[in-house]
């Protein structure tokens, strides 16, 4: 199955930026998508739900204004993530929105739904389902997803356990349709790694949160940048899905990283569980193992800039033997 068009054509770096509770923005997709690479946001980023369609008239009109002022280097696509779990009482709303304005990209996440992606096919979307391990990838194949993200261990926000190469190796015996990687992608030698081990893409969340375009208060963003890896917890307790969030809020919140009480599947919040008074995402941030490769705020451009460079090097230096 080759990779669709609109993921092969427009893009200048071979990177789907990851959509993130919170922080994605139209401000940050139109940066991400003019600087050449899939930006994406989830919907339920747009709240009250009627600001999903404002927020759509703006990443839409912004991009063809771009790509009238520049035909010659025309913006990636954009998309929009979908949560398609029993619990989003919002998802058949925002899935009408998305078809009215026909979302080029799709993500969906936590369960594969066959109705939901018919939907989207029947505009000509392209449906992406991130998978955390072989099983679950199968199913969404089966449940008409286009492609998957393999989301591997050390990936920001909900993630698996697995190695990336174990995963991405699991899926691609027997699947060889797009593809993406998550996991710790913060450099282009890391993306260009990503597709060395056989995925198409490099899904990078991270790094994008540093940014100036990002909707994180200041506390996060410089968090990031004075975080390692040694500093990413793994926990349930906060949504009910396992999931990697930087120690430092964790701590602010008066908890202990260190003794976390395990959470049931039963209570999933993906949007906003927690303890108490303090929300995931809004008190507890998310965050991957690569934040050891943030260095500074800046322009989502100039992150994605730094990235070509990296991985045009990291060509260089393997053609070069």
């Amino acid at each position: 199955m080759p990779v669709p068009s609109i993921l092969r054509e427009r893009l200048r770096l071979p990177v789907i930026a990851s959509p993130m509770f919170i922080v994605s923005n139209p401000d940050l997709v139109i940066a991400q998508s003019t600087a050449g690479v899939v930006g994406s946001f989830p919907t339920l980023n747009a709240r009250p739900q009627s600001q999903l369609r404002v927020w759509l008239e703006q990443i839409t009109e912004a991009l063809a204004k771009y790509d009238a002022e520049n035909p010659d280097a025309p913006s990636a696509p954009y998309a929009v993530n979908l949560i398609v779990h029993r619990t989003n009482d919002r998802l058949l709303e925002d899935l009408a929105v998305v078809e009215e304005f026909q979302v080029p990209i799709v993500i969906t996440s936590l369960g594969a739904r066959t109705d939901v992606n018919d939907r989207i096919h029947a505009y000509g979307g392209v449906v992406l389902h991130d998978v955390i391990n072989n099983v679950y990838a199968r199913k969404a194949i089966d449940k008409g997803a286009d492609g998957l993200i393999a989301v591997a261990a050390g990936a920001g926000g909900h993630a698996g356990t697995q190695s990336p190469f174990a995963l991405v190796q699991e899926i691609r015996d027997w699947f060889d349709g797009p593809l993406a990687l998550s996991g710790s992608i913060a450099t282009g030698d890391a993306v260009l790694a990503a597709r060395a081990a056989g995925a198409d893409f490099g899904y990078v969340g991270s790094l994008f949160i540093a940014t100036e375009e990002a909707n994180a208060v200041p506390g996060y963003k410089q968090m990031l940048v004075d975080s390692s890896a040694g500093d990413i917890v793994y926990s349930n307790q906060f949504t009910g899905v396992w999931g990697n969030y930087l120690r430092g809020s964790i701590e602010a919140a008066g908890l202990d990283p260190d003794n976390l009480p395990q959470s049931s599947p039963d209570a999933m919040d993906f949007a906003s569980g927690g303890l108490g008074d303090t929300k995931a995402w809004r008190d507890i941030w998310g965050a991957g193992q690569g934040v050891g490769r943030i260095s500074d705020i800046a322009p989502a451009r100039a992150v994605v800039d730094r990235l070509d460079a990296e991985y045009r090097a990291a060509l260089g230096r393997i053609a070069a033997g």
